[in-house]
C-alpha cells in the first residue's frame, strides 16, 4: 500500500465517488441484479453499509462483527441513503485518526494498512457494481484531497498481494481478461473477478 498517504485520505477519494452513486439508487432497483452474482442491489448496499460500519472499529483496533446475518440497513428508515453518507464520513475520519494505520487489527492481527486497503477496495469496487447495476456513471465525484493519488493504483498492488488468499476464500473470483486498452480501473476490476464490461 502506498505509504506516503493516510488510508483515510485515500478513502476520502473513494468515498467522494461512492456516496454520488448510493444517493442516486433508486427505490426501484434494489432488486436489480449486480455484477455480483450473489448479490442484488439491496443486498450487496447492505454488505457495503456493514462494511463501513465494522471497518471504524477496525480502525480503532477494536473487534469488527461479521458474525450471523449482515443487518438490514435498508429496512431501517427511508433515509438509509444519508445514513449511509454519515457512516462513511465516520469511516473516513476512523482511519484519518493518528494511529489508525500502524500495528496490527483485527481477529487476525493483519497489518493495519492491510485492512485499510480491504476496506478502500470494497468502497470502490462495491460502489462501481452499485453504479453498474443502476445505469449510473462511476468516478463522477470530486476528490476533496488535492494531491492525494487515485487510489487505483493502491488498490492494484493490494490485490496482487491479497489475491490469491481472497481467491482461495472465494472473496474474489479467477482474474477475467481484458481488452489491450484497457484502462487501469478496468484491469484492477479484472483481478478481482469482476467483467469490467458487464451489463
Amino acid at each position: 500500500m502506498n505509504t506516503t498517504y493516510k488510508t483515510g485520505d485515500l478513502l476520502a477519494v473513494a468515498a467522494a465517488h461512492a456516496l454520488p452513486v448510493v444517493r442516486n439508487l433508486p427505490d426501484d432497483r434494489l432488486g436489480a441484479r449486480t455484477p455480483c452474482a450473489e448479490y442484488d442491489v439491496r443486498a450487496l448496499v447492505n454488505h457495503l453499509f456493514h462494511v463501513v460500519v465494522q471497518f471504524q472499529e477496525l480502525a480503532a483496533k477494536r473487534n469488527a462483527d461479521f458474525g450471523g446475518d449482515t443487518p438490514d440497513y435498508v429496512a431501517e428508515g427511508d433515509d438509509w441513503r444519508e445514513r449511509f453518507a454519515a457512516e462513511t464520513e465516520r469511516l473516513v475520519a476512523a482511519w484519518s485518526a493518528p494511529g489508525a494505520d500502524e500495528g496490527t487489527t483485527g481477529a487476525m492481527s493483519m497489518p493495519a494498512r492491510t485492512v485499510g486497503s480491504m476496506v478502500l477496495l470494497d468502497l470502490t469496487v462495491h460502489a462501481w457494481d452499485l453504479a453498474r447495476a443502476t445505469g449510473q456513471e462511476y468516478g463522477t465525484g470530486e476528490a476533496p484531497a488535492s494531491g492525494v493519488p487515485d487510489v487505483v493504483d493502491t488498490l492494484r498492488a493490494a490485490v496482487a498481494d491479497l489475491g490469491p488468499t481472497a481467491r482461495a476464500m472465494g472473496v474474489f473470483g479467477e482474474p477475467v481478461p481484458v481488452r489491450e486498452d484497457a484502462s487501469d480501473f478496468d484491469r484492477l476490476l479484472a483481478a478481482t473477478g469482476r467483467d469490467p464490461y458487464w451489463s
